[in-house]
């Protein structure tokens, strides 16, 4: 017992007792460590009692030393911005005069927009002296927290000095200066409260283009409030005014026309405020009828005629995305260097357009052939993706061809033979090009019996073979979506327009048709796709935009290109081997410097019928250097048929191809030439494998001398004749019929979608195949 009673937690012996000496150090110790925590925390608060009186001093010091020598200047006027091209030629300008700026005073300016105004910026505005101590709190939180979202200046007079002097950069400077003129624009400075909200509403952007309220109910509601009789008798209401006052926030963000949910709930709010501030009562605030605003109109291109306003308008779209603000772009004088080359785009320029009255235009490709056609080209630089030639049309301020969503015919077949190199697929893969019935029973077909007997996938690209691509897209691994795959990483975009995702249908997957070109895709994404495999596989984005610099010469912006790898080079390189032949092939278009020689090409054709009509809608030639990539489309604005000067029909092997042979030659003139890179083996074969002559002769560009002239023409008269020109023909025994792009079954996916498909993108009708059938006689 005792030894259990001995070895209890609580022994009662002769040793230490609870409370006593044990217990008594330990309440010692609590209490040293209790007074210890006491001096830190007294010396922190001494510290910050220190430092906060001293912070604050400096911080008043800071303000008097701003206020006492800050000026209150005039605000900001208008500067006119310039887009060049690479050798500093001026392409437009961007031109917002004062004349744009209509100054009204405040006693003309209607009642109930100054109501507005003062309900959706400043309730206090009368009251206030001119900057709001909350204000400044949240702005100096989020410096500090960085908290973008934090805010800044939130009174009338503020924002008046932020827009109209100081800037908007978020910082303590700008923030100081901005406090310091607002609490200095007093009567004793001669700066009423009338005057502020004048000089406000007078230069105020509400978007649209519109500095002051006179040019926005302009721009908005097509009234006027400088004409006194108009005025009167269309006088501007509480409920458009209340729409005025709520778009500043964001001018872009709450226009109607862009965001109607969002901006009807900004505008609810305002309303709000008018019926707080006693404006309107709430009956009317309830009653309130959401205002009908004017569509606003495209800004700047109709101030630049021709291809030069299309370019403009791509311009304008890029600075938004690179982050040049709008006041940067109407106030600072901006000179916007783009990557349009002269040389390049005058080549692009003159082999495209049509001579008439808005440009001058002697050696387009279209003058003399039917009025209806028209035509758009883009070259892109593959090494950067700089937009080297742009043309959408002549007509600035309508569609901008380039950007149109249009079918592309065999030119897509070069994604398939992408995909199946990347799947070890060599060029040297024999098929059938025999007709044959597919799933669900499409037929696939050849144009006029066309066949090589079976050949391998290189002869298959060079004539354009609907069958043979249309087997190897069956064998890749996941069939049309590796397709669809390869052309998305090489540069087809994946949404544009009201498309949200290209390539696919309904149910997110392909059909076989985009083998042979049965989707949408844009002049600029083929151009740009094109320029990847020159790149050897490296994909860089398509751009416009090289540098901004404002008047005082301050760089804003500069590009810098990065280039991602898409493809292994071999992959890239091999698939440029199997295109070299087919610009000589396509009735002789390979390039030629008069003074260096020939130049070598990779090229695909792309011809898309219209329906089962048998005549064609879309005819493309996309090809490429080392320097340079060029897409070409030629149809009409309704997609009607395609029939050149003569009545015939129009391939991709004719009039687009003979428009980018201009275009790339003139382009390139005395530009030094160029050799592709020699591709490394796929499956044990390097570039184009060597197969026996049957039918055609088509030397290799790669040659480094002059090449003669091929003439691999269709059997035109039926009787196996070669045509050298007209009622010139010799004997060629088992000549192929076709040489331009093979046609197919006209059947939905075994070819491409033909009828209904106009220039700004819209609606497929399957039917058709690509068009085969006789091109042009011979160029040369």
């Amino acid at each position: 017992m005792s030894e259990a009673y001995g070895s209890s937690p609580t022994p009662r012996g002769t040793g230490t007792r609870p409370g006593r000496n044990g217990g008594s150090g330990n309440r010692r110790n609590s209490r040293q460590a209790a007074e210890e925590r006491h001096k830190r925390f007294a010396w922190a608060l001494g510290a910050v009692g220190a430092v906060v009186p001293a912070i604050v001093l400096v911080l008043i010091f800071a303000f008097a030393f701003t206020y006492f020598t800050a000026e209150i200047p005039e605000p900001e006027v208008s500067q006119k911005a310039t887009i060049v091209d690479t050798s500093g030629r001026t392409l437009a300008d961007i031109t917002q005069p004062d004349g744009n700026r209509t100054v009204v005073p405040l006693d003309e300016i209607p009642d109930t927009m100054i109501q507005a105004i003062v309900a959706a910026e400043d309730r206090e505005f009368w009251t206030n002296n001119g900057f709001s101590p909350r204000g400044l709190s949240r702005a100096m939180i989020g410096q500090i927290t960085g908290n973008q979202s934090a805010g800044g200046g939130s009174t009338i007079t503020q924002q008046y000095v932020k827009n109209a002097i100081v800037g908007d950069e978020r910082s303590f400077d700008r923030k100081f200066k901005e406090l310091a003129i607002a609490a200095k624009m007093n009567e004793r400075h001669g700066w009423s409260k009338e005057k502020i909200l004048e000089a406000y509403l007078n230069t105020i952007y509400f978007g649209r283009g519109a500095y002051g309220v006179a040019v926005a109910t302009q721009k908005y509601f097509n009234k006027s409030i400088t004409d006194k009789a108009r005025a009167a008798k269309n006088p501007l209401t509480f409920e458009e005014a209340a729409l005025l006052a709520g778009v500043i926030r964001a001018p872009s963000y709450y226009d109607p026309e862009n965001n109607r949910e969002a901006t009807e709930a900004r505008w609810r709010y305002v309303l709000s405020g008018m019926v707080a501030t006693g404006a309107i009562t709430k009956q009317q605030a309830d009653n309130a009828v959401f205002p009908k605003t004017i569509k606003p109109r495209v800004s700047g291109t109709d101030e630049t005629p021709g291809p030069n306003g299309l370019i403009k308008r791509r311009v304008l779209e890029e600075l938004n995305s690179v982050g040049i603000t709008e006041k940067q772009l109407q106030t600072g004088g901006l000179k916007i260097s783009t990557t349009i080359d002269p040389q390049v785009q005058n080549g692009v320029v003159q082999a495209a357009c049509r001579k008439n009255k808005i440009y001058k235009c002697p050696d387009g490709q279209l003058n003399g052939e039917p009025d209806d056609l028209l035509a758009s080209a883009v070259s892109i630089d593959p090494q950067t993706g700089a937009v080297r030639g742009y043309y959408g049309g002549d007509n600035a301020g309508g569609w901008d061809l380039a950007q149109a969503g249009l079918q592309t015919g065999s030119s897509f077949k070069v994604f398939a033979l992408v995909a199946a190199l990347e799947q070890d697929i060599p060029l040297s893969k024999v098929y059938s090009s025999a007709p044959f019935e597919a799933s669900g029973g499409l037929t696939v077909e050849n144009s006029e019996g066309q066949s090589c007997g079976s050949c391998n996938l290189a002869t298959a690209m060079k004539m354009s073979l609907n069958t043979v691509y249309y087997r190897l897209m069956m064998d890749l691994k996941r069939g049309a979506e590796d397709v669809a795959d390869a052309a998305h990483r090489a540069g087809v975009a994946e949404s544009f327009g009201n498309i949200d995702k290209t390539l696919q249908e309904a149910n997110g997957s392909p059909e076989g048709g985009v083998v042979l070109g049965q989707y949408q895709s844009r002049v600029i994404d083929m151009a740009s796709a094109y320029a990847t495999l020159a790149a050897s596989g490296v994909y860089h984005e398509p751009y416009f935009v090289q540098k901004v610099v404002d008047s005082e010469g301050q760089v804003l912006f500069e590009r810098k290109s990065e280039g991602k790898r898409v493809f292994p080079a071999k992959v890239a390189d091999n698939v440029t081997a199997a295109l070299e032949p087919i610009a000589a092939y396509s009735n002789g278009n390979s390039l030629y410097d008069s003074s260096l020689g020939s130049r070598p090409s990779a090229a695909k054709t792309g011809t898309v019928q219209l329906g089962d009509t048998g005549k064609n809608k879309d005819a493309w030639m996309v090809g490429y250097t080392p320097q340079l990539s060029t897409a070409v489309w030629v149809g009409t604005n309704d997609g009607t048929a395609l029939t050149n000067y003569s009545g015939a029909s129009i391939y991709g092997s004719g009039l687009p191809a003979q428009i980018w042979k201009a275009a790339m030659n003139a382009a390139l003139e005395g530009k030094e030439i160029k050799e592709f890179p020699e591709p490394e083996a796929i499956g044990g074969v390097a570039g184009i494998p060597y197969e026996a002559p049957a039918t055609t002769y088509a030397p290799s560009t790669r040659s480094r001398g002059p090449s003669l002239p091929t003439f691999d023409i269709p059997d035109q008269g039926g009787d196996g004749n070669l045509t050298l020109a007209p009622g010139v023909t010799i004997p060629l025994p088992g000549a192929p019929r076709g040489g331009g792009d093979s046609g197919g079954g006209n059947s939905p996916g075994g070819g491409d979608s033909g009828g209904g498909n106009t220039p700004d993108g819209g609606g497929n009708v399957p039917g058709g195949a690509d068009g085969g059938g006789v091109p042009e006689p011979p160029v040369g």
